[in-house]
């Protein structure tokens, strides 16, 4: 009796063991069906926003911020978390509308005197001739020149001697011929820089631009420009693209992305495969604004490393892994990419909820960063390095203790955040060690969104080399841009000056860089080369 007894009692322990293991095993299936349903609720929240709402991380777009940014810290501690002083985030403010002189500055002025002439400079009383007693401007308006194509005719003159003719002897000499742009074709500097600056700048596919030369009288097909652009890609503005490479290289500062295209005809690459444009362009910080774009076929981080192979500075880039090839420099994350995920784990509802959330507490250190940076933009390097220490050096310990006391449910978007900020943890604080660099990476965000507009409209590159040619002229049209130059005229200009100098272009190369005293006379937007 005692063992059969037992034998029940052991029977029934195993049973509450097995009960208690099942619903230990529910418990973690719940729990798991909780975090998922959490998380595809976050994801539905996200996608309405990317749909419905605004993308924009500005603090004025985030639930629940009433226009304080509040820091304390979150860990449960008592004091709160000592800040150099409290930066409010202001409300919008309608910008002053913009005078007539302030919208069309670099246009010239026309002036049109209204004057009164004959008979009506008679005085209406007595009959005496008025004399002119002053003058005002009484209104402006706009007047534009449409775009005129014209044909250029060569005609070649040639002379002989009468003299020697008499004595039997035949001389003649013929007038000298210009070189042509492009052998046997009626391309001119002037026709491919308006080209090339209707497909990168205006963001015009040649099928297009195809419509507006018709209605211009000409019949230029896109296969034609696709080679004018291309041909003169190479010849003419390829030695100039080479030599803003050598002047990135000496820069201090480099920021540095990447974006996705398409080329049909890439040797045995399907035509849907990706290729890539890669951006580099100068700090915001420095004495020459370069912006460089390169074609490659792949996105491997070994076209970055030899890229910028003879560069030894501060590169800034975002958290793609490819970038730790570089060697013998400094990278730099970015915040504004941090700032971005933390804006997306804010739940997306009204009232104080979102406020209280930790990733808002998240945002406000990212956001207070930013914040300081706004007050420093016109220090010289020195200074802003000297108050990023003493003003950010505080939130930035703030922020990572926070950080490594969080434990965020795994596969949302607030883990995703934390996740991130750990491992760029050691590329964030690199920017507080030189006052040239940037707290983000915006700078190359906003040069690779020019080609990524054009992208939208062409779709795709038909070859390598017109992928090649696009990245050449892109560097010299958004760098023209960056230093305040006319862009169809800089590209008319280089195309001229490398075809007078063909045979010895580096004697010229120095002459046509953007920020040259020549360039800057002839085609700088603010002595009226428009």
């Amino acid at each position: 009796m005692e063992t059969s007894g037992k034998a029940e009692d052991l029977n029934t322990n195993e049973l509450i063991n097995h009960l208690l293991k099942q619903l230990e095993s529910k418990d973690r299936q719940m729990e798991q069906l909780n975090q998922t349903i959490a998380n595809l609720t976050e994801t539905i929240h996200e996608l309405k926003r990317k749909i419905f709402g605004i993308s924009s991380e500005k603090s004025a777009n985030v639930p629940g911020i009433d226009g304080q940014l509040s820091l304390f810290d979150p860990l449960g501690i008592d004091e709160p978390v000592q800040v150099p002083e409290t930066i409010r985030v202001t409300s919008h403010k309608k910008k002053s509308r913009a005078t007539h002189e302030e919208l069309a500055r670099y246009v010239p002025i026309t002036t049109i005197d209204l004057e009164l002439e004959g008979d009506a400079l008679n005085c209406p009383y007595c009959n005496t001739k008025m004399e002119d007693i002053g003058s005002k401007v009484v209104r402006e308006e706009i007047r534009i020149t449409p775009a005129k194509v014209e044909r250029v005719q060569y005609v070649q003159h040639s002379y002989a001697c009468p003299v020697c003719r008499d004595d039997g002897e035949a001389t003649i000499e013929k007038a000298p011929v210009p070189a042509s742009l492009i052998s046997h074709s009626r391309a001119s500097a002037s026709a491919v820089a308006f080209i090339m600056y209707q497909k990168c700048i205006n963001c015009q596919p040649f099928y297009r631009q195809e419509k507006d030369w018709e209605q211009l009288g000409v019949k230029l097909n896109r296969g034609t420009m696709a080679s004018w652009f291309n041909t003169c890609a190479a010849e003419y503005l390829e030695p100039v693209y080479n030599k803003l490479h050598e002047y990135l290289l000496k820069q201090s500062v480099i920021h540095a992305d990447e974006t996705t295209c398409q080329v049909l005809h890439e040797g045995d690459k399907t035509p849907e495969s990706k290729s890539y444009i890669w951006l580099y362009t100068s700090g915001a910080f420095e004495e020459h604004r370069i912006v460089i774009y390169e074609y490659q076929p792949s996105r491997g981080g070994y076209h970055a490393a030899k890229f910028l192979a003879d560069f030894h500075g501060f590169v800034h880039t975002d958290g793609f892994s490819g970038y730790n090839r570089l060697t013998d420099i400094i990278r730099c994350g970015c915040w504004a990419h941090l700032r971005r995920y933390m804006f997306e784990a804010i739940p997306k509802t009204k009232g104080a909820s979102a406020k209280a959330s930790p990733a808002y507490i998240g945002y406000t250190y990212c956001e207070q960063l930013f914040q300081i940076e706004k007050t420093l933009k016109e220090l010289q390097p020195e200074e802003r390095q000297k108050q990023r220490l003493e003003r950010e050096r505080p939130v930035l310990d703030a922020f990572w203790k926070w950080i490594n006391g969080m434990n965020a449910l795994g596969g949302s978007k607030l883990a995703k955040a934390i996740t991130y900020a750990k491992n760029q943890s050691p590329y964030m604080e690199n920017y507080l060690q030189d006052g040239r660099c940037s707290i983000s990476n915006n700078a190359a965000e906003r040069a690779v969104k020019s080609y990524v507009m054009g992208r939208k409209n062409f779709l795709f590159h038909d070859t390598v080399k017109g992928a090649r040619a696009s990245a050449v002229v892109y560097t010299l049209t958004e760098t023209a841009k960056a230093n305040g130059l006319n862009i169809r005229l800089y590209l008319e200009t280089v195309m001229a000056k490398m075809l007078d100098y063909k045979n010895e272009p580096d004697s010229i190369l120095e002459e046509l860089m953007p920020w040259s005293e020549a360039m800057k006379g002839s085609c700088s937007l603010e002595n009226g080369n428009v």
